[in-house]
């Protein structure tokens, strides 16, 4: 009898929610820490943004406060439009999406409870009370809404 054999190479702190699908980590276009903050802005005096080729669409992972935004505006080399404010002091990962999609990734629940998700084939299901462990579905998108398990892990 065959069976699936789980052997992840690449992971991602999975950051939910209800309008952005979880990065491809191979995807990274910058990395760095804001210097200042300003309203629905990420700005950094060592950015260099427009080098880095970091556009709109591209995902910003917050990984100091867990927030993740979308780039709407590329506004200089140290200063992009997000969807959120992304605090002074952050640490930030931006995750270009020009060319580099995912077909999903299975996740690893490190608390239990409620998990909402988008599959790769773009069904939004809700699986309720699930246990601490793997999560074999491919999936694109962890929902902020209706999702109470916590610690995941997306893997690749």
């Amino acid at each position: 009898m065959a069976y699936q054999k789980l052997q992840g190479y690449r992971a991602l702190s999975v950051v939910p929610s209800d309008t952005i699908n979880i990065p491809n980590p191979a995807a990274i276009a910058q990395t760095g820490v804001t210097t200042s903050a300003a309203a629905d802005k990420l700005i950094s005096s060592t950015g260099n943004f427009i080098v880095k080729g970091v556009a709109v669409g591209d995902i910003v992972y917050d990984t100091t406060n867990s927030v993740v935004a979308t780039v709407t505006s590329v506004d200089s080399a140290t200063e992009l439009g997000t969807t959120v404010a992304i605090v002074t002091g952050a640490t930030y990962v931006i995750y270009s999406q020009l060319n580099n999609s995912s077909d999903g990734c299975v996740l690893y629940v490190g608390s239990s409870g409620n998990l909402k998700v988008t599959t790769a084939a773009g069904d939004v299901v809700v699986f309720t009370n699930l246990p601490v462990g793997f999560f074999p579905v491919q999936v694109l998108k962890v929902w902020k809404t209706y999702t109470l398990a916590a610690g995941i892990i997306a893997l690749w």
